[in-house]
């Protein structure tokens, strides 16, 4: 679909950097995608908010990675 956006240059320069697009479109296209794949996945987290037991809490990860530090220094 075609549309006409009056898109400040800057904001669009750095879209295209950002998402390393070969065109403003394909920035444009990307950005949107990006953004739409940012909302479901918090929209999904914010259902779920600590639904899921067995997952490591942040406790748990603090002892595996002082572990992995621990065995790495050895």
């Amino acid at each position: 679909m075609k549309t006409t956006l009056d898109i400040p240059e800057r904001e669009l320069a750095e879209a295209v950097k950002n998402t390393h697009a070969k065109s403003k479109a394909e920035a444009v296209r990307v950005a949107l995608r990006e953004l739409n794949q940012r909302r479901r996945l918090a929209d999904v987290a914010a259902r779920l908010k600590g639904a899921l037991p067995g997952f490591m809490s942040q406790a748990d990860l603090k002892v595996l990675r002082e572990d992995v530090k621990w065995e790495s220094a050895r």
